[in-house]
C-alpha cells in the first residue's frame, strides 16, 4: 500500500510583535545611555575600591594628564558659555557671539586664555591636535586655573567637581590642583578612580 503523502504548507512568521520589540529597546537605549565625553589625552587613572558615582549632571570635571597639563570641561552649555565670558573680563578680553557659542560646544578646554581665539578660529581637528600640547596655567605667577573654576562656580552654585588624574601624575601637581581648589575654598571634590578587583580570602 503507497503511502499518503502530506502536502507541505509554506511557514510563515509574523515577524511584526518582534520588530515593534526591537525599536522599542533601541528607543529606550538611545535615551538611557550617556555618552563619553572626548578627552585631549589618555589618563589612566590609579585604582581604589569604593564603588561611589559621580553624578552625571552640574559636574566640572578636571584632567589632568601624565605630564601634569590640566584641561577641564563642564557639562551644561549655558555654564561653559558663563565661564568664557566671565574668565574673559578678567583677563580683558571680549569674545563674540560666534566664539561664546563655539566654545560652548567644546567636550574639553585647555589652552591659555590668551589663545582661545585663535584655538576657537581652528577646526575640531586642528584644536584636538593643539590640545595635547597646551593645558590651563596653574602656577603661581598666572593661575588661570583658579579664574575658571571661579567662574564656572558663579555661573552654577550647584557644580560638583571632579579630578581625573593619571596614576603616574606627580603629587607636586596634584597637590598644586588641591591647593588651588582649597585658596577658592573649593574643599569637597571627587577623585575619579578605576575600580580595583579584591581577592576573596
Amino acid at each position: 500500500m503507497a503511502r499518503a503523502k502530506i502536502k507541505k504548507k509554506s511557514t510563515f512568521i509574523d515577524m511584526t510583535a518582534m520588530s515593534d520589540v526591537t525599536v522599542l529597546l533601541l528607543t529606550f537605549f538611545m535615551l538611557t545611555s550617556t555618552f563619553v565625553r572626548k578627552e585631549p589625552v589618555k589618563v589612566n587613572t590609579p585604582a581604589s575600591v569604593s564603588e561611589i558615582k559621580i553624578p552625571e549632571s552640574n559636574i566640572l570635571q578636571i584632567l589632568v594628564d601624565p605630564q601634569g597639563k590640566i584641561f577641564m570641561s563642564l557639562d551644561k552649555q549655558p555654564d561653559m558659555q558663563a565661564a568664557l565670558e566671565g574668565v574673559g573680563k578678567e583677563y580683558g578680553i571680549t569674545f563674540t557671539p560666534q566664539e561664546v557659542k563655539a566654545f560652548s560646544l567644546l567636550p574639553t578646554f585647555g589652552v591659555p586664555i590668551a589663545g582661545m581665539k585663535q584655538f576657537l578660529a581652528l577646526s575640531g581637528e586642528q584644536q584636538d591636535a593643539l590640545l595635547k600640547d597646551e593645558g590651563i596655567p596653574c602656577d603661581s605667577v598666572d593661575n588661570q586655573f583658579k579664574a575658571w573654576v571661579r567662574n564656572a562656580r558663579a555661573a552654577n552654585s550647584h557644580l560638583r567637581i571632579a579630578i581625573k588624574a593619571d596614576a603616574t601624575t606627580p603629587y607636586k601637581v596634584i597637590k598644586n590642583v588641591m591647593t588651588s581648589l582649597q585658596d577658592l575654598r573649593e574643599n569637597r571634590y571627587n577623585l575619579i578612580t578605576s575600580l580595583k578587583e579584591v581577592e576573596e580570602n
